[in-house]
C-alpha cells in the first residue's frame, strides 16, 4: 500500500488521523532534526526474527529506548531473536529499510508477521506517529484505533511492555 492508500483506508474506516510530510528520515536520530509536532508520540519500529526464521515480528517502541531483545524474547518465550533482513523486509511487508512501520502488517497478506505495541502508547494522549509505508511523512493518529484496524486486518496483534535496555547496559523500566 502506497502513503496514499493508506491515508484513504483511514478515511474509510473512519479513524481521525494527522499528517506532517518531510523530507526522508532512516533513522531515530534522523526525525529530531525535524519540527515534528508530537516528537514523544514517535515510534521506533524493530522488524525481527527468531534464528529458525519461524517467527517474526514488527515491535513499536516509544521513545528513543533500545529494546533488551534477550528480555523480550524471554518474556514471549520465543527463540533467540535478531534483526529480519532487508530482503525479508521486502518479501514480508513490501517495505525497504528506513520505512519500516506498522502500515506495513497491511501488506502481509497471509499475516505472517505479529505486530507488538509497546504498552506506552496507550498511555497519555494514546497517540502514535508512524511512517505510511514511506519515511517522508509521519501519520499521527490514537493507538487504540492502529490496533483495531490491524485486527481487523488480519494480523495478531499484542500489547506488551517492552524491557528497554539504558545506555549502561542495565535494563529501564
Amino acid at each position: 500500500m502506497e502513503k496514499k492508500a493508506i491515508y484513504q483506508l483511514l478515511e474509510e474506516e473512519g479513524i481521525p488521523f494527522a499528517v506532517t510530510e518531510h523530507p526522508p528520515v532512516f533513522t531515530m536520530e534522523g526525525t529530531h532534526a525535524l519540527c515534528l509536532p508530537y516528537p514523544d508520540d514517535l515510534a521506533c519500529n524493530l522488524f525481527v526474527r527468531d534464528d529458525k526464521k519461524r517467527f517474526y515480528g514488527l515491535l513499536s517502541l516509544k521513545g528513543e529506548g533500545h529494546l533488551d531483545l534477550k528480555a523480550f524474547q524471554k518474556s514471549q518465550g520465543l527463540r533467540r531473536l535478531s534483526l529480519a533482513s532487508p530482503a525479508d523486509l521486502a518479501a514480508f511487508l513490501q517495505l525497504a529499510p528506513g520505512s519500516v512501520t506498522p502500515f506495513g502488517l497491511l501488506n502481509d497478506a497471509r499475516h505472517r508477521v505479529e505486530f507488538f505495541l509497546d504498552r506506552r502508547f496507550l498511555e497519555g494522549a494514546g497517540r502514535i506517529g508512524i511512517h505510511p509505508n514511506e519515511n517522508t511523512a509521519t501519520v499521527w493518529l490514537a493507538a487504540r484505533d492502529l490496533l483495531r484496524l490491524l485486527e481487523e486486518q488480519g494480523t495478531t496483534v499484542h500489547v506488551a511492555t517492552l524491557p528497554l535496555v539504558d545506555n549502561g547496559g542495565q535494563q529501564a523500566l
